[in-house]
């Protein structure tokens, strides 16, 4: 008598807000690595996620030395990270042209601190509208399928509300589907970073932010 083949086991699938371990996620213009470390804690694996930062892992460390423990936690849980690359084409970048995704994250996008520059300047708000477009541009080729989403986190007071997210994205031919409140603390370990060639490694006020997803498919858009 032959004994029966016992059936597999589902993997269980592992929850953290909007993410979930069966998701294949690409993390971009990541600051310390912080928020992917997060996601990898939470599923128990990141072999479903691709995170990535605009420096070399040299300019990395050195704008943002807390990056280091976050990404010895993303190799031990299986996470791909790259460095170098541009959101501007992100969809040509070598080991991703390739490749689709079903969520694409970008956390509070910004196209840099300039000491001649404040947040309220038009020069300086048009450069942050035009890294946008690109990311959209990029980011809509690398979706999987219809469905799939694409998610900027971002602040919504002022000045930060005249990038007009929503416009940059539909004009790319991507819908919002939901506009949800972003809470820090709902991401354990995560600490939000200003980027660029001033106090890089600092973190900056989160006052009313929101996860805005946008996907190729029109729907009624909904807030929490």
């Amino acid at each position: 008598m032959t004994g029966r083949r016992r059936p597999r086991r589902k993997k269980k699938v592992r929850w953290i807000q909007h993410y979930n371990s069966s998701q294949k996620i690409l993390l971009v213009g990541e600051g310390d690595f912080s928020f992917s470390a997060c996601l990898a804690r939470a599923f128990g694996s990141a072999i479903n996620m691709v995170a990535t930062s605009l420096h070399s892992e040299d300019t990395l460390i050195m704008k943002h030395w807390s990056s280091v423990a976050h990404l010895e936690d993303l190799e031990r849980l299986g996470c791909r990270v790259l460095h170098e690359v541009d959101v501007y084409k992100m969809n040509k970048y070598p080991t991703l042209k390739h490749k689709k995704f079903d969520i694409i994250i970008y956390n509070f996008p910004h196209a840099g601190h300039y000491s001649w520059l404040c947040e309220r300047d038009a020069e300086l708000i048009e450069m942050h509208k035009e890294l946008l477009r690109a990311f959209f541009k990029s980011a809509r080729e690398m979706l999987t399928k219809d469905g799939s989403e694409v998610h900027v986190t971002h602040r919504d007071d002022y000045p930060y509300n005249t990038w007009e997210v929503e416009k940059l994205a539909e004009r790319e031919g991507l819908h919002l589907k939901q506009k949800a409140e972003f809470r820090k603390e709902d991401y354990p370990g995560y600490h939000n970073k200003r980027g660029g060639d001033i106090n890089s490694n600092k973190t900056f006020p989160l006052n009313q932010c929101f996860t805005f997803k946008f996907t190729l498919e029109e729907s009624t858009s909904q807030k929490e």
